[in-house]
């Protein structure tokens, strides 16, 4: 689990984070005792197993230190660019935790090295070492500042940790890893630590989610017994039957299934209370279940997808992974909750939004260029007929002569083809001056720069949700609402 702060838990445990820290020279001390001194830290071998728990690229974990100074000198040796001593960063480093208990100290190592891995590109050296002497298992990653062909830097840029947290939650997804869904961040309040979110966030129980299940299903309430359970099914309801006939219900993720009857899931959710519904002997449910039913529905959508990827298999996933993989799911649940997109029905209404928008920008950028063009169009056949009117004057005052023709031919030609263009553009209307031309010209210049900008941003998202969305569809086999519209502009 990551995000973007830490906190320090009552009993001095601390909660680390996906947090980006910039290692500069301490005060007192030389470069080399700096350095050192950090990396001793990260590779201590009563916090990493004896160092078991350490991976390296393009360096080794036993003379990094050196490596990394040795960089340093070849950038000042390629480059001649040297910074101030209190300036100069030593090295950059990654914190990383992960939720008690939900990994295995090697695959957080490897989760590690693969953040650390596309954080940099593979453009620089670094290494990973995995602590285990806290309640949580969690990541220090250095690397170096110096590329390896010690050519460039690492320039930090504006909202860099914001950009890592993504990263991070992204490959956690990825490896089935919970994240923290909005962190505060520094100027936000008080951090949280895990127990504290994980109580803001707790998901809705299985009992609480089979009752939203079943108020669904009963909305329309199907034929018979085996057409309601086989709904439930459909719905992602595992059906066991028992001795007795007995049945009871499990939903991806919990490990003990519930008994259908009412002392176990509540009043009108027992056999008798549904048989009733489907004979006809009691209405149909019209959204109701109860007050924790609204709340569950809320996070139906991104608990769906959470369990669909821990359990990997259903036709529905499997009709999905034919075509997509894993990032790309990670890439929908974490749009999804950075969005706070919880149910099916907004993140369509959501779709349908960000593609009338584009398109409603893409008209109207495309009734600026064309008034553009033709204003552009008008004040180069202004400029063409101002030019060759003296000939056609002096044509007409010859009298229209043949010799006179044949000398001037070419700019007789342009003048009737300017006097013509000017027509057709003007339509009628009388023709403007010059310098209201030149004036309409730069407003529409800048009308079509900001309706640009817009439609880029516009159709960004629009493409961003519109493939998120058919992730979903996909993944989840839903289906219903109108089609998306074409994105093309």
């Amino acid at each position: 689990m990551s995000h973007t702060a830490r906190c320090r838990l009552k009993g001095g445990a601390a909660t680390a984070t996906t947090r980006l820290i910039v290692h500069h020279i301490s005060k007192g001390e030389t470069i080399v005792q700096s350095l050192k001194g950090r990396f001793d830290y990260g590779k201590n071998p009563d916090k990493t197993q004896g160092g078991e728990l350490i991976s390296s690229y393009q360096c080794d974990q036993q003379t990094c230190d050196a490596e990394f100074l040795l960089s340093k000198a070849k950038y000042k040796a390629v480059t001649g660019r040297e910074q101030k001593r209190d300036a100069d960063v030593l090295c950059y480093q990654i914190r990383q935790s992960f939720k008690p208990g939900e990994i295995t100290p090697e695959e957080a190592n490897r989760v590690g090295y693969e953040t650390a891995m596309r954080w940099t590109k593979g453009n620089h050296a670094f290494f990973v070492a995995t602590h285990t002497d806290r309640q949580h298992i969690h990541n220090h990653i250095y690397y170096n500042s110096i590329s390896l062909d010690c050519t460039r830097k690492y320039r930090d840029f504006f909202r860099s940790g914001r950009a890592l947290r993504r990263l991070s939650d992204r490959v956690c997804i990825e490896h089935e890893l919970s994240v923290i869904q909005n962190p505060k961040l520094p100027s936000q309040g008080p951090f949280r630590h895990y127990g504290q979110w994980l109580g803001d966030a707790k998901r809705p129980s299985q009992k609480e989610q089979l009752r939203a299940i079943i108020d669904e299903v009963l909305t329309q309430p199907p034929a018979d017994l085996p057409a309601f359970l086989a709904a439930l099914e459909a719905a992602g309801v595992q059906v066991l039957h028992g001795r007795g006939g007995a049945i009871s219900f499990q939903l991806p993720g919990f490990e003990r299934p519930a008994r259908w009857r009412e002392s176990t899931l509540g009043d009108g959710y027992g056999p008798e209370a549904v048989q009733a519904v489907l004979e006809g002997r009691a209405p149909a449910r019209s959204g109701g279940g109860g007050e924790a039913r609204p709340k569950a529905r809320r996070f139906n959508l991104v608990i769906d997808i959470q369990q669909r990827m821990a359990q990997g298999k259903g036709p529905g996933y499997e009709r999905w992974a034919k075509i997509y993989n894993i990032k790309q799911m990670a890439a929908a649940l974490q749009f999804l909750q950075e969005n706070g997109l919880t149910d099916y029905d907004e993140l369509a209404a959501k779709t349908d939004a960000a593609v009338d928008r584009a398109h409603a920008l893409a008209g109207e950028l495309r009734a600026v260029e064309g008034e553009l063009g033709r204003t552009s169009e008008l004040m180069g056949a202004v400029v063409q007929y101002a030019k060759t009117r003296p000939v056609f004057d002096s044509y007409k005052a010859a009298r229209y002569s043949k010799k006179y023709l044949a000398q001037h031919e070419a700019e007789l030609a342009d003048y009737r083809a300017a006097k013509a263009a000017m027509n057709e553009l003007l339509d009628g209307e009388r023709l403007p001056k010059m310098d209201a031309l030149k004036k309409k010209r730069r407003e529409l210049a800048e009308q079509k720069k900001a309706l640009t900008a817009q439609y880029r941003t516009a159709q960004k998202e629009m493409r961003e949700i519109v493939t998120v969305k058919g992730n979903i569809d996909h993944l989840l086999g839903l289906t219903g609402g109108r089609a998306d519209k074409e994105q093309a502009r």
